[in-house]
């Protein structure tokens, strides 16, 4: 006999209509996650409006008020009520939800936001009387007359009054308040003809202005330059590399910092995708593989890019955050970023971040000086040789007790020789504690780490000859068999022509398992299955894999360390000297093959400063 199944009462559940408020209370959920998603969304709205300058309040984090208020094209009086309905929107007909050149299109948030919330919104259309209308928990008002210039201002008091239960997740007021922060940095450098101010209203005091960028001028990267001096700091502005590339259609702009300029965590990689800030695993692990060669596991790049395309070509209605975005070929614009980015650090040379300096001059904590020292002009060239001619015999005397001294040999300058001053590493003038050397140049002084500056000369080296010839390979006797399902062996194999160039082939054995044939032989011993799967995890989660290539590179990075000028080491004149124009000439000489400084460049008006002698 059989027996009743437990799960299913005597009564069938009924397949019932739910009311509007429910539907709009749980849309709210998916669009409104916390106050910064709220005020994400007006603010967007308010850019699409077409306002030049935006004003944020919030309270309490924005859990008791965020109102933001905007100059923008304004809601028509008899439109209101058809703004707080669902799925209503001016920014797209409904025909084409590829083609969107907007923040909003959805018209999901206000809607959202009325449900759980007590909103209200005073709006004015040029020509017109301007209008108010209100809406609590879904209930909503009658339009009423109000008293506005123009624009509108939204506002939203108690949020999630309406579902109580949410705000048992909502985090501490000040953790709420800085996710707001974020929210709006993020859309400042996504527009930087726009002007925003952000304050704090709680409690009784003076409202605080937490955030505020001005509306910028000139042309885009100048406009943007401005903006992300003002967003990410004027450090970051004087370390960024102008980025400017084209690829199918596909453009992409922005700054990037010098490698030396990095942070210990991934909390400064802004990317917009057609202006819309995005947070693209894609797209970061392609920032990431461009600074693979730079930066050591445990730094991250800083940089805002800014990719531009046909909005055909993007899906951007993924989600209802809009955070997410689909390319239709993704990897057009991952490769776009990392050659694009690769070719810029290439151009920046041996250049190092400023901040090296800064801290150097920091840690020298000069004792104050009472009255201002007299600075005499700075001696010309000429002037100068002639007092090295004239203190050469006592100096010569003591050059004895100082280690790898320098002195020039007092004769005149040859007008048909390019001074070593006056190249970017000047002149070796002395070395100091067996490993730094001290270089003089036109406007200063360089200090040169000699083991760090020639490890990086000797990997570059290594890997120009590793491209030159190729990686060899070494056959396995026995190959190893890999199992691995379907979709990851057909991911993997689509990648087999990359690794092959990298010294590691594997072929398809049948079903969901790959033979590995050949690994590349300067890895010596391997675990091949190990390592394949190491790959398999990396395509999984970023759409690409650098397993194999970081592996070598390390081992190049090895041999460069242990086949580099050690510490301690005494140098001659003429090899300090050559070794300042073998960086000069080699790309990425400004940090080690860690990522950091090889060099510091101290102006000549900071070392003045720090005697008094200003």
């Amino acid at each position: 006999m059989a027996q009743a199944n437990p799960n299913i009462g005597e009564d069938r559940p009924v397949i019932r209509q739910l009311d509007e408020t429910a539907i709009n209370r749980i849309a709210a959920g998916e669009v409104v996650e916390r106050p910064a998603s709220a005020v994400k969304e007006l603010v967007e709205n308010a850019i699409d409006a077409g306002a030049l300058r935006i004003g944020i309040d919030i309270a309490d984090g924005g859990k008791t008020l965020i109102r933001v208020t905007d100059d923008g094209c304004g809601i028509a009086p008899d439109d209101l009520p058809l703004a707080l309905s669902r799925h209503a929107t001016s920014k797209i007909d409904g025909s084409d939800l590829l083609n969107i050149h907007t923040f909003g299109f959805r018209g999901e948030a206000l809607p959202s936001l009325g449900a759980v919330g007590r909103l209200t919104i005073t709006s004015r259309v040029a020509g017109l009387d301007a209008g108010m209308i209100r809406v609590a928990g879904g209930d909503m008002g009658a339009v009423r007359p109000a008293a506005l210039n123009r624009g509108t201002v939204v506002e939203l008091r108690d949020l999630f009054y309406a579902t109580p239960a949410r705000l048992k997740f909502m985090r501490t007021d000040r953790a709420e308040a800085q996710a707001v922060t974020d929210v709006i940095k993020r859309l400042a450098m996504a527009e930087p003809s726009v002007g925003f101010t952000l304050r704090d209203v709680s409690g009784n005091d003076d409202p605080r202005v937490v955030f505020r960028a001005d509306p910028e001028t000139g042309d885009l990267f100048d406009a943007l330059h401005g903006r992300l001096s003002r967003v990410l700091g004027r450090d970051f502005a004087e370390n960024a590399l102008r980025i400017d590339a084209n690829r199918e259609d596909i453009r992409l702009f922005g700054y990037a910092a010098l490698p030396t300029y990095s942070r210990g965590a991934a909390v400064a990689q802004y990317i917009f995708v057609n202006g819309r800030p995005v947070r693209d695993k894609m797209l970061g692990g392609a920032l990431r593989a461009a600074y693979f060669d730079f930066l050591s596991r445990d730094r991250h790049p800083v940089a805002a890019l800014f990719l531009d395309c046909d909005p055909r070509l993007v899906d951007v209605n993924v989600h209802p955050a809009k955070s997410e975005v689909r390319f239709r070929d993704a990897g057009v614009p991952r490769g776009l970023i990392v050659s694009a980015l690769r070719h810029a650090l290439a151009e920046a040379g041996h250049r190092a971040s400023t901040t090296v300096a800064h801290a150097t001059l920091g840690a020298m904590r000069p004792e104050p000086t009472g009255a201002r020292v007299y600075q005499m002009d700075r001696p010309s060239y000429a002037a100068r040789s002639t007092a090295y001619a004239a203190q050469a015999p006592g100096f010569a005397e003591m050059g004895e007790s100082y280690s790898a001294r320098i002195v020039d040999p007092p004769q005149a300058p040859d007008p048909q020789e390019t001074a070593p001053e006056t190249l970017p590493l000047g002149a070796a003038r002395g070395q100091v504690h067996e490993n730094y050397i001290i270089a003089q140049t036109e406007t200063g002084m360089v200090i040169v780490d000699q083991h760090a500056a020639h490890e990086r000369l000797v990997y570059e080296k290594l890997k120009r000859q590793m491209a030159e010839n190729g990686v060899a390979a070494q056959a396995l006797l026995i190959p190893e068999i890999v199992e691995l399902t379907d979709a990851e062996c057909a991911r993997l194999l689509d990648l087999s022509d990359d690794l092959a160039r990298l010294g590691l082939t594997i072929e398809p054995f049948g079903g969901g398992a790959v033979a590995v044939r050949e690994t590349p032989a300067i890895l010596g011993s391997v675990d091949a299955v190990a390592m394949i799967r190491d790959i398999v995890d990396e395509l999984t989660d970023l759409g690409n894999s650098q397993t194999v290539q970081a592996r070598i590179e390390a081992i190049l990075s090895r041999v460069a360390c242990h086949g580099s000028i050690r510490s301690g080491r005494r140098m001659r004149a003429e090899e300090m000297n050559a070794l300042l124009r073998e960086m000069e000439a080699t790309p990425h000489s400004g940090q080690c093959n860690h990522g950091r400084p090889t060099y510091v460049e101290l102006k000549l008006a900071d070392i003045e400063r720090l005697f008094g002698r200003t």
